[in-house]
């Protein structure tokens, strides 16, 4: 494998998720940004981007609106995450068929290399997995149940529907695996029902997996990656998910054909991170952005986006509403020596899924920090709104004056004035029963401190700080609840790689358990080391956690996938998703590290997806699938 490079590919790879800064440093504070090509690799033959064609044909053909100011035209750095087919198909035959009429096959070819830094003449498509020989879903099996992100955000699946409990796991083992092609990471969380899987890939392609021997009962192609997890609707038979140019679709979940898909955002730069929610009649859509890489370029007048959530209809996609979590456009706030203009308040993005509270038909959700100064009250912030009309009823702030830009890791004047501490509420937050008919809202952050929220006030009731936080520490992608206990993951890092440092007398990376009325800790396993100094190797937990009658299940960026007893904390099973599998599609697959989705669990079966290629972790790219015996 050789490794292709370009720093808004890179860039982008770093920002994109729920941690949104990598500054590689040398370790003390205000370290800037000097070479990003640890970050992510590029599968194929590297092409010298300086004196390559593309370079010239993007410039002259396609830049002007993909530079990152025009709304609904991808900027480049969505564009460079493509893959090359989708590149050259939508020159070719698709959306840009008419811009790039005049260009012959050569130039268009010469543009899709200029994105994706490596050579094409040899490319292929990758091949589809093996079709099943009956496409028609098991409608005796049970359907997708209510569980998981999409629905419930606790994040526990009950006996019912997983049929797995803490006594299972000493006889799961591995039924089969699917190695996602040309992948380095695997970020959709998959659904599963009617014997089927659901699941996304970094090359858009949406698969839906015969439970028993991994074949494709179909495929549908999206436009881009799909990082989301597929929510399933099994009363309707649909299946909702966003990609990362900001569209949300719909498709039949029989069949795989599109419904409808629409986009949300018409900032060039926004995305969609976490993953879609039902409530209240309406699907409730994350908007976030990669607009604080565009703050790199100094000449960059930053920033406009603002991070909202979209409800809309799920039969039509109509939108009925959307919310901004900060309220007004911004405005000039100053001018930079180069002569950027300074705008702001901006950002506040929503990288997590929202909650539904169905007995207050209200939404829960997050934010993370400004791009742009001056930072505002709305940054590291949960909110609370009505689930019909999107009206805010409250909002709490966690870490005030937090604003920050990829300026601040070039040491350009687009860094704002606070520089950081980007500390967002990266994970959806978890309405918890906590005794005579009251709840509590937990949610924690990159800080490394959970708190506890009323949700009738939005007052905060307690905190606890678990880990020393930071852009790689605290609280990343997911908690998980069972009845009152909050299982916490923490992925507090040696080294962070911003420039920073921390406090890591308190390091927290492993999982906690801790009591949602008051935030006492019941028990706390910390991770052991097993990396042995090995190159993006890690202890902590940035996956979100599942949790299963009597265990909780917690993915580890080091590649373990292991279970946890729900009441001392003792580990159940364990299993190294990095070590070479055999495939359904002839194949060798191997996991990495385990950040962004947890895992699914169904009749019997804990579905899981290993790999993250991006931020200094281990890349990977398989779908591993095991059942009890």
């Amino acid at each position: 494998m050789k490794k292709g490079f370009s720093l808004s590919v890179l860039l982008a790879a770093s920002l994109l998720g729920a941690c949104d800064q990598l500054a590689p440093g040398d370790g003390e504070a205000g370290g800037q940004l000097e070479s990003t090509d640890d970050l992510v690799t590029r599968v194929g033959t590297p092409i010298n981007v300086e004196n390559h064609p593309g370079q010239a044909l993007f410039n002259e053909n396609c830049a002007s609106c993909h530079n990152g100011t025009v709304p609904k035209a991808p900027a480049i750095v969505w564009l460079e995450m493509l893959e090359p087919d989708i590149v050259l198909s939508s020159m070719s035959e698709g959306i840009m068929q008419q811009q790039a009429a005049h260009l012959s096959s050569e130039e268009q070819l010469h543009i899709a290399e200029y994105l994706a830094r490596i050579e094409l003449d040899d490319y292929q498509p990758p091949a589809p997995p093996p079709a099943c020989e009956d496409t028609r879903l098991d409608m005796s099996a049970p359907p997708p149940a209510a569980v998981g992100w999409g629905h419930d955000n606790s994040r526990f699946v009950p006996a019912s529907v997983g049929g797995i409990d803490a006594g299972d796991f000493g006889d799961l083992q591995l039924k089969w695996a699917f190695a996602y092609p040309g992948a380095i990471r695997a970020r959709s969380q998959p659904a599963v029902g009617w014997n089927t899987v659901f699941v996304g890939s970094q090359n858009g392609k949406v698969y839906a997996f015969d439970l028993d021997s991994g074949c494709a009962e179909w495929t549908y192609r999206a436009g881009a990656e799909v990082r989301t997890a597929i929510v399933a609707d099994a009363e309707n038979e649909r299946l909702y998910f966003g990609d990362i140019l900001g569209r949300v679709y719909a498709i039949n979940a029989m069949t795989g054909e599109e419904i409808w898909r629409v986009s949300v955002d018409d900032h060039p730069n926004a995305t969609i991170t976490g993953t879609p929610t039902l409530g209240g009649g309406m699907l409730a859509v994350p908007v976030s952005s990669l607009e604080v890489t565009s703050a790199a370029d100094p000449n960059y007048s930053c920033c406009t986006f603002r991070g909202a959530v979209v409800a809309l209809n799920p039969a039509t996609g109509e939108r009925e509403w959307k919310t901004y979590t900060v309220p007004n456009p911004p405005t000039q706030q100053g001018e930079t020596s180069a002569g950027a203009r300074i705008l702001g308040p901006s950002g506040a993005p929503v990288w997590n899924s929202p909650t539904y509270d169905p007995a207050r038909n209200r939404f829960y959700f997050g934010s993370g920090e400004n791009y742009s100064s001056p930072a505002d009250g709305n940054s590291d912030a949960l909110f609370a709104v009505d689930a019909r009309t999107g009206r805010k009823l409250w909002h709490v702030q966690f870490t005030e004056n937090d604003a920050w830009n990829v300026g601040c890791m070039m040491g350009n004047e687009n860094c704002p004035e606070e520089n950081g501490p980007d500390l967002d509420i990266a994970a959806s937050a978890l309405l918890v029963p906590i005794g005579n008919g009251r709840d509590m809202i937990v949610v924690g952050s990159k800080s490394g401190v959970v708190h506890g929220v009323d949700p009738e006030t939005g007052r905060q009731v307690w905190e606890r700080r678990l880990g020393h936080g930071g852009t790689q520490g605290g609280v990343h992608f997911g908690m998980s609840s069972q009845g009152s206990t909050v299982y916490v993951p923490i992925t507090d890092l040696a080294d962070t790689h911003d420039g920073r440092e921390y406090d890591t007398s308190i390091n927290g990376a492993g999982i906690h358990a801790i009591n949602a009325a008051d935030g006492r800790i019941l028990w706390r396993n910390k991770a052991n080391n097993i990396c042995d100094g090995e190159l993006y190797c890690d202890p902590g937990i940035s996956a979100a956690a599942t949790s299963v009658p009597g265990a909780v299940i917690a993915g580890h960026l080091d590649g373990r996938l292991r279970a946890y007893d729900r009441r001392t904390g003792r580990v159940l099973w364990n299993y190294n998703t990095r070590q070479q599998v055999d495939t359904v599609t002839g194949a060798i697959g191997r996991g990495g590290g385990m950040s962004g989705p947890g895992p699914a669990v169904y009749n019997g079966h804990v579905i899981a997806n290993s790999g993250y290629g991006l931020y200094f972790h281990l890349p990977g790219n398989v779908l591993l699938v095991f059942e009890k015996q």
